[in-house]
């Protein structure tokens, strides 16, 4: 069973009071993402695109995979070569 909150006014916003139970039971982080589903409201912990980036270059360090790759269209031309003046 859900626990009723008062929507109160803050500012020129609206917003409610997460009882600290919920919290605790959630493990929210101070940052979350708010998500708009019909008459729903979802709110989830932030994402953060580069979470766990550190350890997985570790790992690729570690097994020889971590060698620069360089595409056709960024490979040096004749003109590179042969007319550029480095």
């Amino acid at each position: 069973m859900g626990m009723k909150a008062n929507i109160i006014r803050i500012g020129n916003s609206r917003g409610i009071r997460i009882p600290k139970i919920l919290l605790q039971e959630t493990h929210l982080p101070d940052e979350v993402e708010l998500e708009a589903r019909g008459a729903q409201i979802v709110i989830r912990p932030a994402e953060r695109p580069r979470d766990g980036w550190d350890e997985r270059f570790s790992a690729m360090a570690a097994a020889g995979d971590d060698t620069l790759l360089v595409a056709e269209s960024t490979a040096l031309s004749s003109w590179d070569e042969e007319e550029w003046e480095w």
